[in-house]
């Protein structure tokens, strides 16, 4: 939470009203394999997982989870 929120102020990262990073959410980690050890990419993935989310990424490890990645080119 600290990154993202760290990024917004920069002007990095556009988010919602709020940014929650849920239970079930959270629960997807203990679950994850540690292809990705970037704690606010593994919190992108948890959040894709639960949420049918899709992730724009350049990061080729994204690709070792099953969650729907658009290349960033």
């Amino acid at each position: 939470m600290w990154e993202a929120l760290a990024r917004h102020q920069l002007g990095k990262l556009p988010l919602p009203a709020s940014l929650a990073f849920d239970e079930p959410s959270l629960a997807h980690l203990f679950r994850l394999p540690l292809h990705h050890r970037d704690p606010f990419d593994r919190m992108l993935i948890c959040q894709a997982l639960q949420h049918d989310l899709q992730i724009l990424t350049a990061d080729a490890l994204f690709g070792s989870y099953p969650v729907v990645i658009y290349r960033n080119v």
